[in-house]
């Protein structure tokens, strides 16, 4: 996915990233400060080695809510330190104070007048140490940004959008195709030599056909697998009740990984034209989310030259506008190499309208130093991957 880089002809400084969670670090830019009354709480904390999820079902139970009642701007990663607000109705901001849980910080509490949705953010700064390489590197990786900074970035999911077997884009697949069995046993099947022993072992047990001692091997913090396989043992057979018994925000991350893995191909064939608009193409307005129909691509692309807009490629969606002629034919190729029609994205368990994405995203505020390995420090817009960034400046794939 990452092997295609905007900057190929200039080499990359190697080295290694996240060596340990302090090498990553994420802080939230919001987009709005909460106004200091209303009945949503908002929790401003820093956590360490925690993923997103993970953390809100900490503070959920700790002030016993539901997870689902929890509003949060965006996801981070689990290897890192990061800093991000979650938003909590009808709890008092005095008991979200007291909280003290493992990896979890609290470091300002205030009120607000609504729930924190995603994309309720400005960005996202990052600071990152890459180890391994030396102090000699930085004119390269200094070269490297100030490209970046020129000509954008191209703008992939990384592979955190994937999870850690590199699959949820697989699960969405199954789910958008109406497959329940595939869905269901790819979630708690096919062993992986990364996972940890005990879910491994879950996971033959599984594939072995036994679904109770599957069930009773499974992690307690791994819910959604754990639902399923207890559903398949109530409803033997019924793989779509057990589809339907996995939370549902589960299984919109699913579809949203596989409409990212579809956006990813797409971007892999415009890389060599990346800043370049084609007739056809809905042209992303950077700044404002908006697009618009290219019919004259010599006169819009000085303004793409100076990163005012940009091509834009699809997340496929039931209404989704595509794009017309050459970049429209893609779009459309896509899909039929997948098998489908827009409509599978109605389906009741995956239904998603679809939305465009710039195929580019600026880079700003960046900042190169030594300190024990190179570092660097930048801020994107929300939903755009620091790691493609480093992929850009490592090229170690």
């Amino acid at each position: 996915m990452l092997n295609s880089y905007l900057t190929a002809d200039m080499p990359g400084v190697g080295g290694r990233i996240k060596v340990c969670d302090a090498d990553f670090v994420v802080e939230e830019i919001p987009l709005y400060a909460p106004c200091g009354e209303g009945e949503h709480t908002y929790i401003t904390f820093q956590k360490e080695g925690l993923s997103t999820f993970s953390a809100v079902n900490r503070i959920a139970r700790a002030l016993g809510v539901e997870p689902r009642s929890v509003g949060y701007a965006g996801l981070k990663d689990a290897h890192a330190v990061t800093t991000q607000t979650i938003s909590v109705g009808r709890v008092e901001p005095e008991r979200a104070r007291e909280l003290d849980l493992p990896g979890i910080r609290v470091l300002e509490v205030s009120r607000h007048t609504n729930k924190l949705r995603l994309g309720h953010l400005r960005g996202n700064r990052f600071t990152i140490r890459v180890r391994d390489v030396s102090e000699d590197s930085l004119p390269a990786a200094r070269a490297i940004l100030d490209a970046l900074g020129r000509q954008g970035v191209p703008n992939f999911f990384g592979e955190q959008r994937f999870g850690l077997r590199g699959d949820t884009h697989l699960l969405g697949q199954a789910l958008v195709r109406g497959d329940a069995k595939t869905l269901v046993t790819q979630l708690v099947g096919h062993p992986s030599p990364i996972e940890s022993p005990t879910v491994r072992r879950a996971r033959e047990l599984f594939e072995s056909g036994d679904l109770a001692a599957s069930l009773r091997a499974w992690p307690a913090g791994m819910e959604s697998e754990r639902r399923a396989l207890r559903t398949l043992l109530d409803h033997p057979g019924d793989w779509g009740r057990a589809v339907r018994s996995i939370p549902r925000k589960m299984l919109k991350f699913f579809v949203s990984a596989y409409q990212s893995a579809l956006f990813n191909r797409i971007l892999a064939q415009r890389m060599e034209t990346l800043g370049c608009l084609l007739e056809g193409d809905l042209a992303w307005i950077h700044g404002k989310g908006a697009v618009f129909l290219v019919e004259d691509p010599v006169a819009e692309q000085p303004r793409a030259d100076r990163l005012e807009i940009s091509p834009s490629g699809p997340l496929y969606g039931y209404k989704l506008t595509m794009a017309q002629g050459e970049p429209g034919r893609l779009e459309r190729q896509v899909l039929e190499e997948e098998g489908l029609e827009m409509a599978a994205f109605r389906r009741r368990e995956c239904k998603s309208e679809g939305v465009r994405r710039p195929l580019r995203f600026p880079l700003y505020d960046a900042r190169v130093w030594y300190e024990a390995g190179v570092m660097v420090s930048f801020v994107l817009p929300p939903g755009c991957y620091a790691t493609v960034v480093l992929a850009e400046l490592t090229k170690t794939g």
